[in-house]
């Protein structure tokens, strides 16, 4: 898998390259940007893995 990064500095573009990883490694950067945003406000055109899933009891995870 490969993912372009783009590197801003005051919202001017500074340098883009290409992140290649595997899809293990794709999984390990998708958990940790979805435990990095867990406080945020979830948008509205999110994906299903940053909305709430409500649990039989009450208990909410995201």
């Amino acid at each position: 898998m490969a993912l372009l990064l783009q590197i801003t500095r005051h919202g001017d573009p500074v340098a883009s390259a290409p992140l290649r990883m595997t899809v293990a490694e794709a999984e390990r950067v998708h958990a940790a940007l979805c435990h990095a945003l867990d406080q945020e406000p979830v948008p509205s055109d999110a994906p299903e893995c940053r909305k709430p899933i409500q649990y039989p009891g009450g208990r909410q995870r995201f």
